[in-house]
This record gives structure tokens, C-alpha cells and sequence, in this order.
């Protein structure tokens, strides 16, 4: 199998937590690099077996690791990959999403998993649960998480989010009423500038560079691909993106 690498993308913490635990538990000397890492490439190119992990929006793909996929699928030419996904409730075809934009360079697909994580739509009253009951998705994760590891290295890897039933899972289930959400980034962002304090925390931790500061506040440039980091991080809880205030910030080293 060789040595193992992860190379993920994690808006609030949850793919990574996953990834990390996954492949830790498949290659004791396995590593994990975002995508926003100038190490991520190089990796790629000098590794052969590759788990990919992203979130789930909308069933959908975030618009910053389709970009990536696109942009980058060349270097998964040949290589063996393994797609794992996180989500607040089903996606269908998580997997099957990165599997079919790199399908014209054909890696070998080895299987794929989904994994049940807290929700961090903060801003939105739906999936809430208490503390207790996200550690409890957590500890039954972990399980999950264990039992994949175990059946990559014994030979047979979970194949979820593969097939065509799932992909139509997938398209019906959400991404035919939402998926236009997340095929451009989005300039929904809202910052409240009577609650900001201009700390900058959001600006640094953006991945799309999306949030600047204007006349000693924050403003943005239209370039959100809804991954909830800025959201969950704000400590006046001065931004939102789909809801008009935040309901539940969820903070991924509360549970871990």
C-alpha cells in the first residue's frame, strides 16, 4: 500500500478530526495536509495512495475543493485514493462527488465513507443537538472510523457513496434544489459592523482570502464558499451567511 496521506479540506474542524483519526489508524506514519497547505502539492506528487476528505454541502461538493479537484486533477493520475466525507445529516454520493470530477484521469476509486458530524450551521436553528448528544455522533464516528480503517488494511474498503443509487440519493435528496448554492461562491455573507470590533481573527482564518478590513471593520468580497469558519469563530458572533443571527457556534475542540 505504501505510505498514506491525507488531503482534506476543513471548514470548522470536523473533516480534519476524521481524516487525521483515518488514516493514523491505517499508516501509523501517515500524514495529513489541507488544501490551503503550499505543502498539499508536493505531496500528491510524491505519494501514490491519497484519502481525500471534504465536508458535504447541500449534497453538494464546497465550491473551494471542486476548484481544487479541477484545477489539480492531473496529479491524481494513477494514484489509488480513498474518499471520505463529513456531513450534519446524508449527502447520497459524498464520495462519488470528488470520484466523478477526477473520473477523466482515472485514479483507482478504492472505496469511500461518509461520516455523521455535529452540525455547524450556526446560524440556522435546524439539527442543533446538545453537547451530550454531539458526543455521542462523535463516539459512534470513531467507531465508524475504526472499522473502515480495519477494512481498508484487511483488503475490502467500504464502498459508501459509490454507486449510481446513491448518486440519485445525492441529486434528489438535495442537490437538485440546492445544488445551485454551491456552483458559485457567494457574496450572502453578512457582517453586523455595530457588533464587530475589527480583531481581524475572521480576515486570518478565511480560506478564500474572501474577508477584508474596510474603515476599521470587516467586509467581504463576495468570494464565500459557506464553510462556517468565520461564523463559528467570531467572538461577538458579529457575522452570518444563511440565517439572520447565530443560534449555536460550534467549536470542533469542544467535542474532541
Amino acid at each position: 500500500m505504501g505510505k498514506v496521506v491525507g488531503i482534506y479540506f476543513s471548514g470548522t474542524g470536523n473533516t480534519k478530526f476524521c481524516i487525521e483519526k483515518f488514516v493514523s489508524e491505517i499508516d501509523a506514519n501517515a500524514i495529513c495536509v489541507s488544501i490551503e497547505d503550499k505543502n498539499c502539492i508536493k505531496e500528491i506528487q510524491e505519494n501514490n495512495f491519497i484519502v481525500l476528505g471534504y465536508p458535504i454541502f447541500y449534497s453538494s461538493l464546497p465550491k473551494i475543493m471542486k476548484d481544487f479537484l479541477v484545477e489539480n486533477k492531473m496529479l491524481f493520475k494513477g494514484k489509488s485514493l480513498f474518499i471520505m466525507t463529513t456531513m450534519g445529516l446524508f449527502s447520497g454520493d459524498g464520495s462519488g462527488l470528488a470520484a466523478r470530477v477526477l473520473k477523466e484521469v482515472n485514479p483507482e476509486i478504492i472505496g469511500g465513507l461518509h461520516l455523521l458530524m455535529p452540525d455547524s450551521i450556526c446560524d440556522e436553528k435546524v439539527l442543533k443537538k446538545s453537547h451530550e448528544e454531539n458526543k455521542q455522533i462523535i463516539a459512534k464516528t470513531n467507531e465508524k472510523i475504526s472499522f473502515a480503517a480495519n477494512k481498508v488494511k484487511g483488503g475490502l474498503p467500504t464502498q459508501e457513496g459509490l454507486s449510481k443509487i446513491n448518486q440519485l440519493i445525492g441529486l434528489f435528496g438535495q442537490r437538485l434544489w440546492f445544488g445551485h448554492k454551491t456552483k458559485k461562491y457567494s457574496s450572502k455573507l453578512k457582517i453586523n459592523v455595530e457588533q464587530c470590533i475589527g480583531c481581524g481573527k475572521c480576515v486570518k482564518l478565511c480560506p478564500m482570502k474572501n474577508l477584508m478590513f474596510t474603515n476599521s471593520t470587516v467586509s467581504q468580497k463576495g468570494l464565500c464558499t459557506l464553510c462556517y469558519r468565520c461564523v463559528n469563530e467570531c467572538p461577538k458572533q458579529a457575522i452570518t451567511l444563511l440565517g439572520s443571527k447565530v443560534i449555536q457556534q460550534h467549536h470542533s475542540k469542544d467535542y474532541y
